[in-house]
């Protein structure tokens, strides 16, 4: 080929003039047998009415070069040695997002009687958090990009810890379920951070299931603490918004000192663009086809299982008391026992999962978790009921890390923050929307319409689950 330079109007362009062709597909075709080898290629498109061509930048958001290694060697939970403190703080950062988000359950009947409040009423404090979960699935992957995993250490404990201090002093109602908001925002940029880091690494369905039973940890202890401060302790619900402040500034400083090195760059560099659309990330994964169909799957296969998880844990404690009878200790112990199911569900079978295959797995445990939902329903025993809720936390424990590996498989790693951050927060709300709604139709219905509507949720997400392509190896 020739070059020349073309002057017009005080500017130059490069033109490209082809003098001979010669094939190389033989090239194309032959792999490279050098694992050090280095590849790149500029994408180059003609301008309109010429033959000029101009190098075109295909990404607004930034300006990164493909991947120059066609392998890369996984991280793992203890390597780098960095990664054995930062999945660690991780865990942490999961223990009080579960304990923020039982906490309400165990609360709810003595939030009841503190501020005077209907089903209705109280069941904002379930719906406001969306406010803060919608934010972090728009911004997730924007503070990646300008702030690195450093910027979310470091943005969302300290989100959490603000509400915690303000709810701490137990202020009008009103301004209690504000603050909730700022919560949302906090949990919401986490769970989305930290199951696309840990989703990368290898063995993730066994480490994904100890960070989500870090969370059924922290779901576990919150209404046995706020439980017994309560009927025990003869202290007022606000009280256990003192352990949640001291337990999020530890996780504030563990995350901040661990992830302080992972800057914008090192993540840009680490999550370069792997195609040639001209589409920022976000809008890549929620619009172009192939990989739009595996993200809004996922976000509402999520945003159900979500729902069905918080609105059992967060109000089989009214369930108990109300409809079966319970005293308001044993009621409590109930959703006790629903959280340390789901933790030890996420633990024992998230070994066997992998084994499994995430496809056959979850096509199995779902129903079983629709079976334990109608003796449940069906058995109005409150030892019956007890024991079925717990055996539901069980098998509904992996579901979470399983769609986030699964996610991690069907799209290419450059998708991978923002995807699974959509997914994480658009599921997160749910979290909001679906015990809100059982709060809303229990006030004139009573709260037994609990079971009717977990038993068709769990339909719904069965259904969208099966709708998942065929699971194969991770794209690169």
């Amino acid at each position: 080929m020739a070059f020349r330079s073309h002057q017009n109007a005080g500017s130059s362009t490069c033109v490209i003039e082809p003098l001979e062709l010669q094939d190389v597909s033989q090239y194309l075709s032959e792999p490279s047998h050098k694992s050090g080898e280095a590849r790149t290629s500029l994408s180059i498109e003609p301008a309109r009415g010429s033959q000029e061509y101009r190098v075109e930048n295909d990404d607004p958001v930034e300006n990164l070069p493909s991947p120059t290694t066609a392998s890369e060697q996984l991280e793992r939970w203890n390597h780098p040695r960095i990664n054995l403190l930062r999945t660690l703080s991780c865990f942490g950062g999961f223990i009080i997002l579960g304990a923020n988000d039982a906490a309400y359950g165990a609360l709810i009947p003595y939030l009841e009687e503190y501020y005077n409040l209907s089903y209705t009423v109280v069941s904002l404090m379930f719906l406001s958090p969306l406010g803060g979960y919608t934010a972090s699935a728009l911004l997730n992957t924007t503070i990646h990009l300008k702030f690195g995993q450093r910027g979310i250490a470091f943005f969302s404990p300290l989100c959490q810890l603000i509400a915690y201090i303000v709810i701490a002093v137990h202020p009008p109602y009103p301004v209690l379920v504000v603050f909730l908001i700022l919560a949302g925002f906090g949990s919401g940029l986490q769970d989305a951070a930290w199951n696309a880091w840990i989703g990368n690494m290898a063995n993730p369905n066994e480490i994904l299931g100890f960070l989500h039973a870090a969370y059924g940890l922290g779901a576990t202890l919150a209404p046995l603490i706020a439980t017994t401060m309560v009927t025990k302790g003869g202290l007022p619900w606000y009280a256990f918004y003192y352990v949640m402040i001291a337990a999020t500034s530890v996780a504030l400083t563990a995350l901040t000192l661990s992830f302080w090195s992972s800057t914008a760059a090192v993540f840009r560099a680490k999550n370069s663009r792997t195609t040639d659309t001209k589409d920022n990330r976000m809008k890549e994964a929620l619009t172009r086809l192939p990989f739009a169909r595996v993200t809004w799957l996922c976000a509402f296969f999520l945003l159900g299982y979500v729902g069905v998880e918080v609105a059992l844990g967060g109000w089989i404690v009214t369930f108990m008391i109300r409809v079966r009878d319970g005293s308001n200790f044993a009621s409590g112990m109930t959703a006790t026992g629903f959280w340390m199911g789901l933790t030890v569900g996420r633990v024992v079978l998230g070994f066997v999962t992998p084994r499994l295959g995430e496809k056959l797995a979850i096509s199995i445990y779902l129903p079983i978790t629709m079976a334990l939902e109608l003796l449940f329903w069906l058995v109005p025993q409150f030892y019956v009921s007890a024991i079925a809720v717990s055996f539901q936390g069980f098998f509904l424990g992996p579901l979470f890390p399983a769609v986030i590996v699964a996610a991690t498989k069907l799209l290419p790693r450059h998708l991978h923050v923002s995807a699974i951050g959509f997914a994480a927060a658009f599921g997160g709300s749910g979290a909001a929307i679906l015990p809100f709604a059982v709060g809303a139709i229990a006030q004139s219905k009573g709260v037994q319409v609990l079971q009717p509507i977990i038993l068709a949720l769990l339909g719904i997400i069965l259904g969208l689950w099966l709708g998942l392509p065929k699971i194969g190896r991770k794209i690169d």
